[in-house]
This record gives structure tokens, sequence and C-alpha cells, in this order.
């Protein structure tokens, strides 16, 4: 079954936490896929992965770049897999139906929005009951995540 990892966003937006995120996944040498609620919001984040840091960058791109083939980095809003990720990143609530087809999943959701935590809590109950193993992080006084919680 797959990894799911739970991300509870307390001390940072989800635009200052994913490019770290990331930035691991492709040290390591995974490739993946950021699933966004919505076209606009992939654009956000395609225009933020680009300048988070300046002496960073993250190869990445979407639909309105093309080439999805070529991306270690793919941004959507759609449930796809069209660079041969392992590694799937959902963002904004959305839920993927393929998340058994990756070897590590990641829900980055809103601390701090009620809706957004309930709305976890049910797709933690829904990938418990498929049998995936689910780990809860929560962010810590310095930013950094901390374990709370394993199936």
């Amino acid at each position: 079954m797959t990894q799911i990892g739970f991300y509870h966003l307390t001390r940072s937006p989800l635009e200052q936490a994913l490019p770290k995120l990331l930035d691991k996944a492709l040290a390591a040498g995974f490739r993946a896929v950021v699933m966004a609620g919505s076209p606009e919001r992939v654009e956000a984040l395609n225009d933020r992965l680009w300048t988070y840091e300046p002496e960073s960058w993250l190869p990445h791109g979407s639909a309105k770049d093309g080439d999805a083939a070529l991306q270690p980095i793919w941004l959507t809003h759609t449930d796809e897999n069209p660079n041969a990720a392992t590694i799937l990143v959902m963002c904004d609530g959305t839920a993927s139906s393929m998340v058994a087809t990756f070897s590590r999943c990641l829900d980055l959701f809103d601390g701090n929005d009620p809706e957004a935590v309930q709305a976890a809590r049910e797709r933690w109950k829904q990938w418990k009951a498929e049998g995936h193993t689910l780990i809860y992080y929560q962010q810590g006084d310095g930013g950094g995540w901390v374990e709370k919680a394993r199936t």
C-alpha cells in the first residue's frame, strides 16, 4: 500500500512549505506531481516555484509549458501522472483516485481553516479504510515537521 503523509500547515502557508518539500523529493531522486485545486492555483504555484528563493531552482512545468514527460515536477489540477512520478502532492483539499499507484503521497492542508481540517480527517478515514499507511505531521514552532501519529 501507499504511504500517505498528512502535512498540517500551522506556521507557514502552502506557498512556503511546498517548495521545501519538493526540494527534498528532487534531492532524493524522485519525480513529483502536484495536484492543486484549480488552473489558477496551478499557475500561481508555477510562478512561486521559480521565485521562492533567489538561489534555488526547482525544475517544473504545467500544461501551459507542455512536455510533461520531461518535467521532474508536474503541476496540474487534474488527477493524472504524465511524468511517471512516484510522489503525489495534493493541495487545496484535492484527493486523487490514483494514490495506490504512487509510492508516496503528501496531503498538505491549512490547519487554520476548520473546513480544510475536517476534510483532511475524512480523507484520513477513507485512506485508512483502504489500507494505506498514514502518517500525520504537524509544523513545529520552528516550522519543521513533527510526526504526531502513524497507522
